[in-house]
């Protein structure tokens, strides 16, 4: 086991008390995900409490736990579980070598597939010395997680940081410290909190107050908020980068299909051409690759690497992961789009399955916290519906009524209640050939649906 710890170093970090002398591999605070080796951070919960899953932490392995109440085990005895995980984060953070290179990641689309987009690009040429945070742990428990993870020999680290309310990504980026913070889009996210989509971009654009000195910032040429970003990202640093088109730094100069079914782009980076495949389907990710090949040059990475790392990239489980799963006596293609929806990913997605092969199918569960502009950006979707021809339709929840309203007459479509009952509708209309996207906010729990047609199976194309 490579040693991430030891009980000396977390509790200086932590100001804790040590019972029993441990070192350890790894930090999670999820039972189920203890491995040997690993410290486990008992930490409060709205319904459970960490130090209930303590003794099972052990049974799986722990070396050591940091608690806030004696245990039975190894542990690290502090005041509050979650500050003193802030303050191992620090540490790990502080702990770094100069030659370390931290990326801060945000966006109202695209963070989580950009940031693993990025770290494979990186990690290609780094050879074990790359760090990412995990999964979409990118929140006030999640984000000093994944920092508290870092190796101390790390050469490239790559954490990706969300937010729901103003000022959530000023505390995380004051974690996180990175030389560069890149935005990779604005849209009406969580606009239930924040009210206006400018208020988002200032939201997303508080990445920037972290940057280290000499810090890059990187946002999208292409944004109606570009110039916003630009002014809040000029407060902190002179090395500005933008993405997108012709004008933009890192810029799209053409794109067509590729023979695996992703794209091959030409694009001009810093005054020279490169030429790279893309696994992945559809524009948004080639506005993604153009986020990660300019954040790689920035961080002194080797940008011909990265081309091949996204080469090979394949889809991420609920964000475009591709299924060929069993139909009768034949086979269909299902597309997991069922972590996250917002009305750009949407719109992007839909698009992407129009240029599919076979019968359309579509299962679109609710955008969530879109407070009062709900109704009005669920009926938008019904033009990019009827413009990717898609020829069934299956919606979930009663939030998608005014979408159902502005399709009335114009696709064949079944609004039901839940998960269950899209599965039964899915099955019932599926045949060889077909092309079907789930898709919808995390909540709806359309992964069940994907489950249930995929068998569970690692089946991507």
């Amino acid at each position: 086991m490579s040693v991430l710890w030891t009980a000396e170093e977390i509790a200086a970090a932590t100001g804790g008390e040590i019972h029993g002398n441990f070192a350890v591999g790894g930090v999670t605070f999820d039972s189920r995900e203890v491995e040997p080796g690993d410290l486990f951070v008992a930490m409060p919960g709205t319904r459970h409490d960490g130090h209930q899953f303590v003794p099972m932490a052990f049974q799986k392995g722990a070396h050591g736990a940091l608690v806030s109440e004696e245990v039975k085990g190894p542990h690290i005895l502090v005041p509050d579980v979650a500050a003193a995980l802030d303050a191992l984060a620090r540490a790990a953070r502080e702990r770094l070598s100069e030659d370390a290179v931290v990326i801060g990641v945000t966006g109202s689309v695209g963070k989580t597939s950009t940031k693993e987009a990025l770290y494979a690009a990186l990690e290609r040429s780094a050879r074990g010395r790359a760090h990412r945070s995990v999964k979409s742990y990118n929140n006030h428990t999640g984000v000093p997680l994944s920092v508290a993870r870092t190796p101390r020999d790390v050469r490239f680290a790559v954490f990706e940081m969300g937010m729901n309310h103003a000022g959530e990504i000023a505390e995380l980026v004051k974690l996180v410290r990175p030389h560069i913070a890149l935005v990779t889009a604005i849209a009406p996210a969580h606009i239930e909190n924040l009210g206006t989509i400018e208020a988002i971009a200032d939201a997303k654009a508080e990445i920037f107050t972290g940057l280290e000195e000499g810090g890059t910032a990187i946002l999208p040429e292409d944004s109606p908020h570009r110039d916003r970003l630009i002014r809040a990202a000029r407060g902190k640093t002179r090395h500005i980068l933008t993405f997108g088109s012709k004008d933009a730094d890192a810029a799209l100069l053409h794109a067509v299909p590729a023979r695996s079914g992703g794209s091959l782009v030409t694009a001009r980076l810093r005054g020279r051409e490169v030429t790279y495949t893309i696994a992945q389907k559809g524009d948004h990710w080639i506005a993604n690759s153009l986020a990660v090949l300019a954040a790689v040059e920035a961080a002194g990475g080797d940008v011909a690497q990265a081309g091949l790392a996204l080469a090979d990239m394949a889809g991420l489980k609920g964000r475009g992961e591709r299924h060929v799963i069993p139909v009768d006596d034949g086979q269909a293609l299902l597309i997991d789009e069922s972590y996250n929806a917002n009305s750009a990913s949407m719109k992007a997605t839909l698009a992407s399955l129009g240029r599919e092969e076979g019968r359309k199918i579509a299962v679109l569960g609710a955008m969530k916290e879109l407070g009062e502009q709900s109704a009005q950006l669920h009926a938008d979707l019904a033009a990019p519906i009827l413009d990717a021809g898609i020829e069934q339709l299956i919606l979930v929840g009663e939030e998608m009524a005014p979408l159902e309203a502005a399709l009335e007459g114009k696709v064949p479509l079944a609004r039901v209640d839940d998960a269950g009952e899209a599965t039964d509708a899915a099955k019932a209309i599926l045949r060889p050939g077909d092309a079907i996207l789930v898709k919808a906010s995390n909540s709806v729990g359309l992964a069940k649906l994907v489950e249930a047609l995929a068998g569970g199976r690692p089946c991507s194309t």
